[in-house]
């Protein structure tokens, strides 16, 4: 059980880098929010359920 919340931690910090970084690219970009609209909404919602799912294991682990 500690791999797997090791992981999906690792998987939210890496994500939360790739917004970090990504999104304020989209917004700078000519067009870039009506191209990649979908994709910034994509990478949040896998971003909440990647916190919940952290919530969640958090309690097995400790």
């Amino acid at each position: 059980m500690t791999l797997i919340f090791q992981f999906t931690l690792f998987a939210l910090i890496a994500l939360s880098f790739l917004l970090v970084v990504g999104v304020p690219v989209v917004f700078a970009s000519p067009e870039g929010w009506t191209e990649n609209k979908r994709a910034v909404f994509s990478g949040l919602g896998l971003w909440v359920l990647l916190v919940f799912a952290v919530g969640v294991l958090n309690s097995f682990v400790v």
